[in-house]
């Protein structure tokens, strides 16, 4: 397995990380293809909470669910650390949990606490300096640099575009090792931020359909100057469509028959979570 560091040392290559929120969808991501995989908080609070994006998911809630996904999968994972659930020490905590659960990547952003989906109205931030010591916090508490410190702001929506890029400016001081300017709100201020920090330090790009940022390829957003670029609540969202469509069709049915044609049978249900290999393994224990 070739781990995250090593990927975004290589300026060449176009890290694409679909979201994912439990292990089944880190699995079925892994035998897409993907060589990297991004754990969406948003998403665990969608599917593990049935609630939205707004500062509910704990910080063991997020380190569980890390440690199901990489005992079953061996790419490495971006996990989304929110806020670092509090302050610099807090975030410190956050940083050795998520390292020891596995995780290659942690994100932290400047919102205040409770914070909300990046895509959504009405977020606070903390302060640039603050922000910036609780950088400076995660980077002295991993305890090796294969993890990445990912630091992101949602100050465009909050504070403007140009404060954006000066606190982006500061937490890349403060030694993050990747930034994520969250929902530039065009292809013109997407350009302008790679056109400042591409050249000095990996960008991720978010893509959020129905957000504020206009969706785009990630080979597109390559070439402008992005190095990563994930998708968080995509899998959450076909989720959605499927499962309402198949509930309505039980209910409306009394029989998973008229719905047969749209889903896996046992079989092969069994055979993608690898059934007959842990029987096989569990032969020599025998």
């Amino acid at each position: 397995m070739t781990d995250f560091k090593t990927m975004l040392a290589d300026p060449s290559r176009n890290i694409v990380a679909p979201g994912i929120y439990d292990a089944m969808t880190a699995l079925l991501a892994e035998q897409a293809g993907f060589d990297c995989l991004y754990l969406s908080g948003a998403s665990i609070a969608y599917t593990r909470l049935g609630r939205p994006d707004i500062g509910l998911v704990s910080a063991s809630e997020v380190i569980a669910t890390i440690e199901l996904i990489t005992d079953r999968i061996d790419l490495p994972v971006i996990v989304d650390g929110d806020t670092g659930f509090g302050n610099a020490m807090n975030a410190q905590r956050t940083v050795r949990g998520f390292e020891r659960a596995g995780a290659q990547a942690i994100q932290i952003e400047d919102q205040s606490f409770p914070k909300r989906c990046g895509h959504l109205a009405g977020k606070t931030l903390i302060g640039k300096d603050e922000m910036a010591g609780k950088i400076r916090a995660a980077v002295d508490a991993r305890e090796t640099d294969r993890l990445r410190i990912i630091a992101r702001t949602d100050a465009i929506a909050v504070e403007g575009f140009d404060v954006a890029l000066a606190r982006a400016e500061a937490y890349a001081d403060a030694g993050a090792d990747v930034l994520f300017i969250e929902a530039p709100r065009s292809i013109e201020q997407m350009d302008a931020i790679a056109e400042r920090f591409s050249g000095r330090i990996p960008l991720l790009a978010n893509m959020v359909e129905g957000g504020m940022t206009p969706v785009t390829s990630a080979q597109e957003l390559h070439d402008r100057g992005f190095r990563l670029v994930i998708f968080p609540g995509g899998a959450a969202r076909a989720m959605l469509r499927q499962a309402q469509a198949y509930y309505a069709s039980l209910k409306d049915n009394g029989s998973n028959a008229p719905f047969r044609d749209r889903m896996a049978d046992f079989d092969e249900l069994n055979d993608v979570i690898g059934l007959s290999q842990m029987l096989n393994a569990a032969k020599q224990y025998e």
